[in-house]
């Protein structure tokens, strides 16, 4: 199965350096190619100059999604 590919706001990380999965691109990326997001997920995050992998999973803390990323 292919990874989805969804644009990510970097400079939006939380206190972990996750990356808050939130964002109005993000949104209206995973909306339009029908992802639900669920934990140990692998996406592909990028925006205009970096791409890379990610592993996405829930914060209880913040009731959001974010992603892992290296």
């Amino acid at each position: 199965m292919n990874q989805a590919k969804v644009f990510a706001d970097f400079h939006n990380a939380d206190f972990l350096g996750r990356l808050r999965l939130n964002c109005t691109g993000t949104i209206k990326n995973l909306a339009r190619q029908k992802v639900l997001l669920q934990d140990d997920q692998n996406l592909i995050l990028y925006n205009e100059d970096l791409e890379v992998d990610g592993v996405v999973e829930y914060s209880i803390e913040e009731s959001i999604w974010v992603a892992v990323i290296d």
